[in-house]
């Protein structure tokens, strides 16, 4: 089947940082970055490819951005701005397929297998959508074509920026092994560290451990392990408007010291996500299937703790945030909550209970 998938993805240069860069082209070849502010507890949004060659990067702290740059143009953003932008970006993609699926304002996936234009050619595609981007935006756009999406997102950073990248059907063989494990979406610090204690940093050496053992090291994700480190994806190009998750967070001004002071944080933070998940319930409803926190450390370190429920319920994040708590025991600068919904066509249609204290009697 992915064989005969022809899936592009689309992914915008530095594309907050462009446009301010179109808009004011006094600010061409400059490092600058988009963000919050410095004196706050802001961070990086996105940075032109001038500031990152001083090593500034998304989701650096805007302070430290500057003492690593002390040049560095620092600029509000504008989400409007780059609503607007995105929107006529997503135009040009439907004149090509129906079948996109946005991942955020700069990128996107796009199923072209059945288009007849440039005779079915996905390259062709690619390359004639990324000169309309440059002709009607005066911005930059990266490509990947490939089989399937895992590849396809892969392929869109080989030849950043402004590059096309393809990876056909029969390339895989033989460009799979050398790919780093860190590479495979869902592959994190945590799982890539622990790859690591197992010997393994390539997709090849992944390929060499059995589906038996990465169940047993991984869990459900070993299959997924399984299958990407040989460029198998089955996933669809969904345009549905059907959440994966919501979630809420915070950052707060001063660091959280203690558990304590997180558990108080989380009735309030637990109030607004009932709120969204209410709303977000009347226009589709959707099964829960898993609740996690989120918590970043003062020193910027994240971690998150995912537990299955078919309720969400404020209780029930209470062993998950002291799970989280325990991985690092020092001061938290963000608290997020959150719930995964499971993939459309469960039959199972059970009631979501919203409360704040658990079922009474026996689970």
């Amino acid at each position: 089947m992915s064989d005969k998938r022809k899936i592009i993805h689309i992914d915008m240069d530095c594309f907050y940082a462009a446009i301010e860069v179109r808009e004011n082209p006094q600010l061409r070849g400059k490092p600058i970055a988009v963000g919050g502010s410095p004196n706050g507890r802001g961070v990086v949004a996105t940075c032109s490819y001038e500031a990152r060659e001083y090593g500034v990067h998304s989701a650096m702290p805007m302070g430290l951005a500057l003492r690593q740059c002390p040049q560095l143009i620092v600029l509000p953003t504008r989400h409007e701005l780059y609503r607007a932008v995105s929107r006529e970006i997503q135009a040009i993609f439907t004149e090509y397929t129906h079948r996109i699926e946005p991942l955020s304002l700069d990128e996107a996936y796009l199923d072209v297998s059945d288009s007849g234009l440039h005779q079915g050619s996905a390259t062709l595609i690619a390359s004639e959508i990324r000169q309309r981007i440059a002709r009607t935006q005066q911005l930059t756009a990266s490509a990947g074509v490939a089989p399937n999406k895992f590849l396809a997102k892969v392929a869109s950073d080989w030849n950043k920026p402004d590059g096309l990248f393809v990876i056909r059907p029969r390339d895989i063989p033989a460009f799979m092994p050398a790919l780093p494990v860190k590479r495979i979406p869902g592959v994190g610090r945590v799982t890539q560290a622990h790859l690591e204690r197992m010997g393994i940093h390539s997709c090849g050496q992944l390929q060499t451990l059995s589906p038996l053992l990465l169940a047993r090291e991984f869990g459900r994700f070993g299959q997924r392990l399984h299958d990407f480190s040989r460029g198998i994806d089955p996933r669809p190009v969904s345009s549905s408007d059907i959440r994966k998750s919501l979630s809420v967070e915070d950052t707060f001004d001063t660091d959280l010291p203690t558990l304590a002071s997180c558990l108080e944080r989380l009735p309030p933070l637990f109030a607004v996500l009932e709120t969204r998940l209410k709303r977000a319930q009347q226009h589709r409803y959707q099964l829960p299937k898993s609740l996690f926190v989120k918590l970043r450390f003062h020193d910027f370190v994240t971690t998150t703790v995912q537990a299955p429920s078919l309720q969400v319920q404020e209780a029930l994040y209470l062993p998950l945030l002291t799970q989280a708590w325990e991985r690092g025991k020092r001061p938290v600068r963000l608290l997020g909550i959150g719930v995964q919904f499971e993939e459309p066509g469960i039959p199972e249609q059970l009631a979501l209970e919203l409360s704040r204290t658990p079922p009474s009697g026996p689970a």
